[in-house]
């Protein structure tokens, strides 16, 4: 499967779901100088978003995927393998972004177990590279990618070593520091991270801006 070529400072990007996850993406990425198109099931909610973020807006979410280098899912995670299913024919080239955390109806704990949304969504995709990144970063630090002058850390799980590469220099662009977590086995583990933070802000009454960060030598 040829993949679309990725250029050196532009990526053409399509989110879909316009929440805060979609919504601060979006804004990111436009300010990063991508080109950005939305979509979601209301699609006058898509156009409102993309003109708050001056992205741009799409009628359904196969005419946002049409040409996109990187497809991200900022759905509510439960359903993210049935979107990814309904995009599977339209995504030949692009690598997706499952930036969705499977939260169960009241929030206290993940959907599901013994694997994760991420690894779901390759189900639905087939052979189309499939990334799980920016679940671990609240959708408040999109814009404020820092603390104490240093970059925040984005965690990247793939089997495709090339996809992510590729979402490690969309994370660079936006301010992060890509981490490569390795294979999507690590989604598991980065989907729990993101439940720990969701639920020491849910029950401790934070105000949302917490992140995980890893420290000390690598070396």
């Amino acid at each position: 499967m040829s993949r679309q070529p990725f250029q050196e400072d532009t990526m053409r990007i399509a989110i879909i779901g316009v929440g805060n996850v979609g919504g601060g993406l979006a804004r990111a990425a436009v300010a990063a100088g991508h080109d950005v198109v939305l979509s979601a099931a209301h699609p006058d909610k898509a156009r409102a978003t993309a003109e708050a973020t001056g992205a741009r807006a799409a009628e359904s979410n196969t005419a946002a995927v049409d040409g996109a280098q990187v497809v991200v899912l900022a759905v509510p995670g439960v359903d993210a393998p049935a979107v990814a299913a309904e995009l599977a024919p339209a995504l030949a080239g692009a690598v997706v972004v499952d930036a969705t955390n499977p939260l169960d109806e009241t929030y206290s704990d993940l959907a599901i177990t013994g694997t994760s949304g991420a690894e779901a969504v390759q189900q639905a995709v087939g052979a189309v590279p499939v990334v799980k990144a920016f679940n671990t970063v609240f959708a408040s630090r999109y814009a404020a990618p820092t603390e104490n002058g240093e970059p925040l850390q984005v965690l990247i799980a793939a089997d495709d070593a090339d996809a992510r590469a590729r979402v490690a220099e969309l994370a660079t662009s936006l301010g992060f520091a890509p981490i490569d977590a390795g294979g999507l086995r690590l989604a598991r583990s980065l989907e729990e991270i993101a439940f720990l933070n969701i639920t020491l802000n849910a029950t401790k009454g934070w105000a949302w801006q917490s992140a995980f960060q890893l420290v000390g030598p690598t070396a």
